[in-house]
């Protein structure tokens, strides 16, 4: 167990600095329109959606109707049907711990658990329901704080939310330096850019992911044969 814990804790070093970090943005923006900790805690807990909730403080504090709101969380987080559909193998015989590892598959989380870099004698299970559980304390510890520190201190909240940009880039700089198979990421970028050329920043982000899915899918025999002979 102990080693678990400390491969755990190992693996998830970079995405606490940056949950902490972007929690702290999301509590100080969220008091900013003069929410509390309670509902900052909540949110943390309940949606844990970065993205999401710094979408969600303008929403809120807008009045923006239900069918709205669920329409943008639809738009914004549709990259997780993708992500789902991708661990579905190995989160089999999850058993009773499967439901909260679906709920708590972040991004950064699915960096991590999307592959098998860990010690072969640590449980699987164990491994995976500990990152999530990790991660997901990261994060509303930080929208804790975020939320404290926003209400006693005065703030000037111009470009806070950068900070989630600044986590992406950092989770894949990260992903990048880790791996010698570097294609994936190649067709991501590659993606993106031109998706976000052809539909706009505003609606470029499911299109990229189904160009990312359809070009990952007829390329993976190739992919794995070259990781095989690497």
């Amino acid at each position: 167990m102990k080693s678990l814990f400390k491969t755990v804790i190992i693996k998830t070093l970079p995405v606490m600095t940056g949950y902490i970090a972007l929690g702290i943005g999301f509590g100080i923006l969220f008091s900013s329109k003069g929410y509390g900790i309670i509902p900052s805690v909540l949110m943390a807990a309940l949606v844990y959606a970065g993205s999401m909730q710094y979408v969600a403080i303008n929403l809120i504090s807008g009045g923006a109707s239900l069918i709205t709101t669920a329409i943008t969380t639809l738009l914004v987080n549709a990259r997780h049907l993708f992500y789902g559909i991708s661990m579905l193998e190995k989160y089999k015989g999850a058993g009773k711990k499967k439901p909260y590892l679906i709920f708590a598959l972040t991004d950064e989380t699915y960096s991590l658990l999307c592959t098998d870099d860990y010690p072969k004698d640590i449980d699987k299970g164990k491994y995976q329901l500990l990152v999530s559980l990790f991660n997901h304390i990261y994060w509303v510890t930080g929208c804790a704080l975020g939320s404290v520190i926003g209400s006693a201190i005065p703030f000037n909240t111009a470009g806070i939310d950068f900070c989630m940009t600044a986590l992406f880039v950092t989770i894949f700089t990260e992903q990048w330096l880790s791996t010698k198979q570097h294609i994936p990421a190649i067709i991501g970028l590659l993606a993106a850019i031109i998706c976000l050329l052809i539909f706009g920043a505003d609606a470029f982000l499911i299109s990229t992911m189904v160009l990312i899915s359809v070009a990952l899918i007829l390329l993976k025999p190739w992919l794995l044969k070259e990781e095989n002979n690497g």
